[in-house]
């Protein structure tokens, strides 16, 4: 057993962001100002905090820190869900992924990354006093799946701070979300046990000017 920890951080706000827009993967849109000092605000939060591996999404709004309605208003997919009798956040637009696509994308991502940190920390054991410790620099949808992934597929527990109320809710620009797990090594494969959430959308760093 090696003991992990998962950080995820939403990207800094875009103007797409502020503009209340939607965006995906052919919407590359770089941080605004305000995104920009949020991601110097996170980095100054978790400089003191030591990571052994790092993941950054491709898009540049990530790096720097849905299908045809990207670019559109989000009151546009909110009506859309509506019309279609779903609620906003598990509404699926034409050409877009769904809940349950987003969760593959993930276990596919989970598997590489565990195969990887196996790889790379094998020979290290739980005596040693640093757990590995990931960084994901990623999206907010992204984020909000990956919660209910942990949870419902992987039976993730909560810490008994967290406001379970609020643990599928949008993450803020620069909000973290973080796991801690054990990695077990069989043979030529590992597998993640004994998962708990000790936070959810954390933005302590995020001062009213930055909001």
């Amino acid at each position: 057993m090696i003991p992990c920890i998962l950080t995820l951080v939403r990207h800094g706000e875009t103007q797409f962001n502020r503009d209340g827009m939607l965006q995906g993967q052919s919407i590359d849109s770089p941080l605004s100002e305000i995104g920009e000092r949020q991601s110097e605000a996170a980095g100054i939060y978790l400089r003191d905090v030591k990571f052994t591996n790092a993941f950054v999404s491709d898009m540049q709004r990530a790096r720097q820190s849905f299908g045809i309605v990207e670019g559109q208003p989000m009151d546009l997919m909110r009506s859309m869900a509506n019309d279609a009798g779903q609620s906003f956040p598990d509404f699926t637009p034409p050409q877009g992924e769904t809940v349950e696509q987003i969760k593959i994308r993930f276990a596919e991502f989970l598997g590489s990354m565990l195969q990887q940190l196996m790889e790379e920390h094998r020979h290290q054991d739980g005596t040693q006093n640093t757990p590995i410790h990931v960084l994901v620099v990623t999206h907010g949808a992204y984020m909000r799946v990956v919660v209910r992934y942990m949870v419902e597929d992987l039976h993730c527990s909560f810490h008994s701070g967290v406001d379970k109320s609020h643990a599928y809710s949008a993450c803020p620009n620069t909000g973290l979300i973080r796991f801690i797990f054990n990695m077990k090594c069989c043979n030529e494969s590992a597998a993640p046990s004994d998962l708990q959430c000790l936070f959810v959308n954390q933005a302590d760093h995020i001062t009213k000017e930055l909001q």
